[in-house]
C-alpha cells in the first residue's frame, strides 16, 4: 500500500526478470519440434514421454532425491549442535571451528572433487551412494549451519532461562522452547542442503558411478551429445514438482509457519 507506481513497476520488472528463463524452458519442453524452440500454436507432450521412456533420467532422478534427502538430514543433523556450540557457548577454538565448518563454502568444487575422488580411492569406496552422500554432506553442511546460527543469534535466550527457572531439565528445555526457537533455521537449512546437494554436479562428476549417477550429472553427459528439448522437459517437471511440494506445504502446514517460525 505504501509503494508507488515506480517501486511497483521496478519490482514488477525484477520478477519478470528472474520468472522469465523458468517460462522459457517450461514452453519449449512442450514443442513438437526436434530442436529448442518456443511452440507457437503447436503443442506436444512427446518429450515429456520421452523422459519417462528413459531409464537412466529416471534413475538418476531416485538417485539425486536420495541422496540429497540423505545428505540434507545428515547436514542438519550435525549442524544443530554445531550451531548451538558457536552461538551460545565461549570456548578456545569457537572461530576455528566455525571457519572449517564454513570453509567449503570457500573451496571451489571442483578441487573437492579431485581430492574427494584421490580420497575414495585411497579408501577403495569408490561407487558406493553412501560415500557419495557423506562427500555431499561436506558441502551442504555450511547451508544448514549457516541459518540456525543466524536463528539462534536472534532468539531470546532468557526463555530458556525462564524454562530452566521453573524446573525444566536441560533436554526439556531444550525439545521445548531452543528447538522450537530453531525452527525457521532448521527447515531453511534443510531445504537449502537439499536444493544445494540436489543441484551439485561438479563434484559429483568425479565420484560417481554408473550406478550412482545423480541427474545433474546424467544431464551434463547427455548434453555433451547432443541438446534437445528433452532437457527442457526434466526441467519443466522439476519445476512443476517443486511447485507442487511447495503448494501442499503451504495448505498442510503453512510456509511461514516452517520458514519465518510464525504461529
Amino acid at each position: 500500500m505504501k509503494n508507488g507506481l515506480v517501486a511497483l513497476a521496478f519490482n514488477a520488472l525484477v520478477v519478470a526478470f528472474m520468472l522469465a528463463p523458468l517460462v522459457v524452458v517450461c514452453l519449449v519442453a512442450f514443442t513438437p519440434a526436434d530442436t529448442l524452440q518456443v511452440p507457437w500454436g503447436d503443442y506436444s507432450l512427446r518429450w515429456f514421454r520421452a523422459v519417462f521412456a528413459h531409464g537412466d533420467l529416471v534413475q538418476s532422478f531416485w538417485n539425486s532425491l536420495f541422496v540429497a534427502t540423505l545428505s540434507a538430514t545428515l547436514a542438519v543433523v550435525l549442524a544443530v549442535p554445531a550451531a548451538l556450540a558457536i552461538a551460545r557457548h565461549e570456548f578456545p577454538g569457537r572461530q576455528a571451528l566455525n571457519g572449517l565448518l564454513m570453509s567449503p563454502l570457500i573451496v571451489p568444487h571442483l578441487v573437492l572433487g579431485v581430492a574427494m575422488l584421490r580420497l575414495f580411492a585411497l579408501l577403495e569406496v569408490r561407487g558406493s551412494a553412501l560415500w557419495l552422500t557423506l562427500a555431499h554432506v561436506v558441502i551442504v553442511t555450511p547451508y544448514a549451519l549457516r541459518l540456525m546460527v543466524a536463528a539462534l543469534t536472534g532468539a531470546d535466550r532468557s526463555i530458556e532461562q525462564a524454562a530452566l527457572s521453573l524446573g525444566a531439565s536441560h533436554w526439556t528445555a531444550f525439545r521445548r522452547v531452543t528447538l522450537p526457537l530453531m525452527l525457521p533455521g532448521i527447515t531453511g537449512g534443510w531445504m537449502l542442503a537439499f536444493i544445494n546437494s540436489f543441484d551439485e554436479v561438479t563434484m559429483s562428476i568425479f565420484i560417481t558411478s554408473p550406478q550412482t549417477v545423480t541427474l545433474p550429472v546424467r544431464m551434463y553427459m547427455l548434453a555433451t551429445e547432443s541438446i534437445d528439448p528433452m532437457m527442457a522437459a526434466v526441467s519443466a517437471l522439476i519445476v512443476g514438482l517443486t511447485a507442487v511440494v511447495m503448494l501442499l506445504l503451504d495448505r498442510l502446514y503453512g510456509l511461514d509457519k516452517v520458514l519465518v517460525g510464525q504461529r
